[in-house]
């Protein structure tokens, strides 16, 4: 099928011997995802990047009068393509868009892109575009279903709330006040939970998205403290809308853990976790397992592990009972808070191969706690 590029390794197609002009290059507040808008002088498309390379497209306009069918020779030297005229609304071609005109707006998630063209939409690239299983982007301009891009008309009942969402998102996170309002909002939902707060941490080198860790030291019936982020629930995870059986009820999370080790000590796991989903452009969830990035010498919580667990009821492991953390919601949403259990690669290895419940089970058999110590 043809594609706006010819190879994923490549970062741009030229339709002349010159350089496409760049009239949007945007990335987006987790630095995860690039968009760029180019146009060659024939045509204008998006491509949007990882930072491996390129991984969805979508074509936006023809400058040019269009082909009545789809021109191979083009696709075969490398070029952009130009859309046939039965798919698209303007088939003698439009003038090159004016880039003051443009704006990136990235859905809350930042693994998609909305196109604006003078506050309207002009393109868009969600989540789920992937050229490498030709999903193309959506363009306000095309008619139908095209190899190039679908027709943003159709996809509007449900793209366009999602607009409205990331622009009250970003409006709301441009509030000075906005961060101070969400830490007092979960530090009081921790401290009906757990009782009184010990120390805080920054775990977000002021980047997007910012978190915190709040330390819960031991109290009444409990011998061990619970560190806590603060913040993640405020953005909803990527990729995780296109898992319909956890789309509801699982977009926002915050992460714990229950250890009797040094705080300073274990609360460094948040340093690498806190921001995980957004950085990686990927979700967590019950049963999920992430290999530690570095040598296992360094891994926070120590006792040979190279891996964590993340369950959201970790009471089939040994220890006390489990606090419940439920009741808290962001945006209408409700916030699930997920367990760190740090594992074995081998163990993780395990989970990966015949699943969460068979590793939760060989660790109740090895009457592992869910505490760390």
């Amino acid at each position: 099928m043809p594609t706006l590029r010819r190879g994923a390794g490549q970062t741009r197609i030229s339709a002349t011997p010159e350089q496409p002009r760049i009239l949007l290059e945007s990335e987006n507040p987790y630095g995860s995802r690039r968009v760029v808008v180019e146009c060659d002088g024939a045509t204008t498309a998006a491509y949007l990047h990882s930072p491996a390379g390129p991984i969805a497209a979508t074509w936006i306009a023809n400058h040019v009068p269009a082909p009545e069918t789809i021109d191979q020779g083009r696709l075969d030297a490398g070029h952009a393509p130009l859309m046939p005229a039965a798919h698209t609304k303007h088939p003698d071609g439009r003038p090159v868009p004016e880039p003051d005109a443009l704006r990136a707006l990235w859905l809350e998630e930042g693994d998609g892109v909305v196109i604006l063209e003078y506050g309207g939409p002009l393109a868009a690239l969600p989540g789920w575009s992937d050229m490498a299983v030709g999903l193309p982007g959506y363009c306000r301009d095309v008619i139908g279903q095209t190899p190039f891009g679908w027709a943003l008309d159709d996809a509007m009942e449900g793209l366009g709330p999602r607009i409205t969402q990331a622009e009250e998102f970003w409006r709301w996170r441009a509030d000075q006040g906005a961060w101070a309002g969400t830490q007092q909002a979960v530090l009081g939902h921790l401290l009906g939970k757990l009782g009184p707060g010990g120390r805080y941490w920054d775990v977000g080198g002021g980047k997007q998205p910012l978190v915190g860790v709040s330390e819960r030291p031991p109290a009444g019936q409990r011998p061990y403290t619970v560190l806590s982020t603060i913040g993640m629930s405020c953005q909803r995870m990527p990729v995780i809308e296109q898992t319909a059986d956890l789309a509801k009820g699982g977009a926002r999370i915050e992460l714990a853990i229950a250890t009797t080790i040094p705080s300073t000590d274990a609360a460094r796991i948040f340093l690498w976790l806190g921001q995980y989903p957004w950085r990686e452009a990927t979700w967590l969830g019950d049963g999920h397992c992430v290999p530690w990035y570095h040598e296992p010498s360094t891994f926070p919580l120590g006792g040979g592990n190279e891996a964590v667990l993340f369950l959201d009821k970790p009471g089939n492991l040994l220890g006390p009972d489990v606090p419940d953390l439920s009741g808290f919601s962001f945006g209408g949403e409700a916030v699930r808070w997920l367990w760190l259990v740090p594992i074995s690669d081998t163990e993780r290895v395990l989970a990966a191969e015949r699943g969460p419940t068979s590793l939760v089970t060989n660790l109740a058999a090895q009457r592992r706690s869910w505490v760390v110590s």
